[in-house]
């Protein structure tokens, strides 16, 4: 096995036995960027003189006495996480020359950790869209099929990851952008609940509902970095002060007796046949090892789609407000007789169409005349989105439902059309607009194409999906399908 396909578990234990050392991974990590990058467009920027001073220093700490389960481990961060003197884009053309003066948070967090950063990755611009068509630097494709997308909003950590480019990645979720592109490509993406790793330093898209998380060739990798990105942070007062366990610990408990609930409202028809096959066969095995299963049922659930596309444009239309050609990013300042006209040119040429879009509908529901009509009656659905999931989550441990519901489409196939593009979020809103935590894993393959399942937790209880997406991973071996490129 090269290198730069270990996992983070496996490359730690080699780092402490002294067969390598992190520079050396680095240089796998950076090579393998080099040698496949070309064709799946994964990065937007690679730091390699960065990532190889920080291999170093890690390599010192190591031979100083330190250990940790992150010193020296290579990764990729999503192109919308600030990461200090590294261009941040949003994979926008609004800030293609923007360097953060400060990290994100759970990038600091990464740093002290002793992870080494490689680079930025693509994603569809300031995360607005399910495939990663939508970034201003182009499409990523799949890794598994160059044709096809690799889902999104992030794309680009998702295929660099499947690649084997680097060790793991950090992307972010605001309504299945972890997800989507986790099953897609045949990884493991977290979605942690809102409030359990900090936003501050995330380029801002909703507000409610975004949150960073893992994204790793397996479940224990996911829960080793969400265990260290995890936690209260003064920066962000939606951040809560609760206890971070330690999730790579809780992961070997057995899950029999566990209950899962199956809402029905998430199997019926309209998913491709074959992806219901796999989750159904998933079950079968999950049942092998003592796992009950239960029906519950999420009337509202038909409603996330439309409920998550009035609050995530009205969010945005906010959030994107600060882009305004004054004061970072790009501007045609210079060229114009009139204030308005710096605003109208830098956001006209500086946005792309999808976050267009998303702007002039989000002003739109939030308008003098239908704020209420819209805005405010979408918030009343999500509420009971969130009671309904939270009732029937009182009756199981977890829920489980196909991640999305066909494998990866062809670039292109859906461009013209917004609207099935949006309905590609179907089975994933429900957990975003709850605040609740999703695990998505590689369950299958159809046609030659990775097939995700989703389990969805109660509020902070990522455990548990660690535990039962571990045990799964423990009796197949769907994540350690490769991509042939």
């Amino acid at each position: 096995m090269k290198l730069n396909q270990l996992t983070i578990q496996e490359a730690q234990a080699m780092l402490t036995r002294g067969e390598i050392t992190s520079v050396e991974l680095t240089k796998a990590c950076l090579d393998r960027i080099k040698e496949v990058d070309e064709k799946i467009k994964a990065c937007l920027t690679v730091c390699e003189g960065e990532a190889l001073a920080e291999a170093q220093a890690a390599d010192e700490r190591r031979q100083s006495g330190e250990v940790g389960e992150l010193l020296g481990i290579p990764y990729i961060a999503k192109d919308n996480i600030l990461t200090k003197g590294v261009r941040t884009t949003a994979a926008s053309k609004i800030l293609e020359n923007y360097i953060a003066p400060y990290d994100a948070t759970i990038v600091a967090k990464l740093r002290e950790a002793g992870a080494v950063l490689l680079g930025k990755a693509n994603l569809d611009e300031f995360a607005h869209g399910a495939s990663t068509e939508n970034s201003a630097f182009g499409p990523t494709h799949n890794p598994h099929d160059l044709k096809r997308v690799a889902g999104g909003s992030s794309g680009g950590p998702a295929a660099a990851v499947a690649a084997d480019m680097c060790i793991f990645a950090l992307g972010t979720d605001t309504g299945g952008s972890i997800r989507c592109p986790a099953s897609f490509c045949g990884i493991t993406g977290l979605k942690p609940t809102y409030g359990r790793s900090s936003r501050f330093g995330l380029v801002s898209m909703t507000s409610s509902t975004d949150v960073p998380g893992p994204m790793t060739k397996t479940v224990e990798d996911a829960a080793i970095i969400e265990k260290v990105i995890a936690g209260k942070d003064s920066h962000d007062s939606t951040t809560v002060d609760q206890e971070v366990q330690d999730y790579s610990k809780l992961i070997n408990k057995e899950i029999k007796g566990l209950r899962i609930g199956l809402p029905e409202e998430y199997f019926t028809e309209g998913t491709d046949k074959e992806v219901m096959e796999l989750v159904n066969q998933a079950i079968e095995k999950l049942k092998s090892l003592g796992v009950e299963f239960v029906k519950v049922s999420l009337p509202h659930t038909k409603y996330g789609v439309p409920v998550y596309y009035i609050i995530t444009p009205s969010e945005i239309s906010s959030n994107l407000a600060r882009h305004d050609g004054i004061r970072y990013g790009f501007s045609t300042n210079g060229e114009n007789s009139s204030l308005e006209e710096v605003y109208r040119k830098s956001r006209g040429q500086g946005f792309g169409p999808e976050a267009k879009r998303r702007i002039m509908l989000g002003t739109y529901a939030l308008s003098a005349g239908y704020f209420d009509a819209y805005y405010l009656q979408a918030q009343k659905v999500r509420t009971k989105i969130k009671e309904e999931m939270d009732k029937e989550l009182e009756q199981v441990d977890c829920l489980l439902t196909p991640t999305s519901p066909h494998p990866a489409f062809k670039i292109g196939e859906q461009a013209e059309d917004p609207l099935k593009m949006y309905l590609e979020d179907i089975f994933v809103t429900g957990a975003s607009l709850a605040g609740l935590p999703a695990l998505a894993l590689p369950c299958g393959f159809s046609n030659g194409l990775p097939v995700g399942m989703q389990l969805i937790g109660k509020r902070f209880d990522e455990a548990i999906l660690f535990n039962i997406g571990h045990q799964y991973q423990q009796v197949t071996d769907w994540h350690k399908q490769k991509p042939n490129l």
